[in-house]
């Protein structure tokens, strides 16, 4: 909406570039960071600087808080900014908190009387400063609108998700996914490392990685719904992990790949040897319960 006051609690690697592209969208932003050097240098792009959390987000229509953590957030809103804030503010919650942790700045908000969104967002420095981070929204819905102009600002796209807490729960998904493929592709490249294996032969016949995509699109409605279509037998997926292993040597590290092998051995061992290695997902959800005997055609 125009005319809006937004207060930025947190102006480090990531509140920095929001505040700043805040600004840009003429909206007013007031800024606030623990290290006040932090929150000053932004007053060059148009951001007024707050010496408290209380004067930040006096003024404000709303308050996005982009610091470290649950912890964090709790203690900075706690202290007294939220009696500070407006009956009529929302705040906008940005931060990585988990579900936990979105559940209970919701509770605080509450007993506050604060409107409160869970907008964690996808995305890091380089995707912040061009705006174009994935906010995944949620909160009531009469806080769209007003909630509108800060995301347009911020993000390439925003999805709502429903209920406050919903966006924090996808978050965690989503990052339990990315950190995993990261140390993956660490043990990956170390793996070419001990064989000698020129890594860019790895980028180019992965198409730069994008054949994990793939893969996620074959497998994951498999894993979802349950049904699992032979493409891959789930024993020749722990065979070749193992072989893996092997080749990598006892001296390697490789702690992530051999976690991958106990799980498709555990699959195996619920009798899903000969289903496709989609059936993984039995092991991972801790379905115990022994695979059905095949069927006599």
């Amino acid at each position: 909406m125009p005319g809006q006051t937004v207060a930025v609690l947190g102006t480090g690697t990531m509140g920095a570039p929001m505040a700043r592209n805040l600004a840009r969208a003429d909206l007013r932003v007031v800024a606030w960071n623990r290290t006040p050097e932090k929150a000053e240098a932004l007053a060059a792009d148009g951001v007024e600087v707050a010496a408290t959390p209380h004067e930040a987000v006096a003024d404000a229509d709303l308050l996005i808080t982009m610091l470290a953590d649950g912890p964090t957030i709790e203690s900075v809103l706690s202290g007294g900014a939220l009696a500070a804030t407006r009956d009529d503010a929302a705040w906008i919650q940005m931060s990585t908190v988990g579900a936990a942790g979105a559940g209970r700045l919701a509770e605080l908000a509450g007993a506050s009387g604060i409107e409160f969104v869970d907008a964690p967002v996808l995305g890091s420095a380089e995707p912040a400063a061009k705006g174009e981070l994935v906010i995944l929204a949620s909160g009531p819905d009469d806080a769209r609108e007003r909630c509108a102009p800060a995301f347009e600002a911020l993000g390439s796209r925003t999805v709502w998700l429903g209920p406050a807490g919903a966006g924090s729960r996808l978050k965690v998904m989503v990052n339990a996914w990315l950190m995993a493929m990261t140390a993956t592709l660490a043990e990956t490249l170390a793996l070419g490392e001990k064989l000698g294996v020129d890594p860019e032969w790895f980028f180019d016949v992965t198409d730069r990685g994008a054949m994990a995509g793939l893969y996620t699109e074959l497998n994951g409605p498999a894993m979802v719904a349950r049904d699992f279509p032979l493409n891959f037998p789930l024993a020749l997926a722990t065979k070749d992990t193992a072989l893996a292993l092997e080749a990598a040597g006892e001296s390697a590290s490789l702690r992530v790949l051999e976690a991958t092998r106990q799980q498709f051995q555990r699959a195996e061992d619920l009798g899903l040897g000969a289903s496709d290695w989609a059936a993984v997902i039995r092991a991972a959800a801790g379905d115990d319960s022994p695979a059905s005997p095949p069927q006599p055609s």
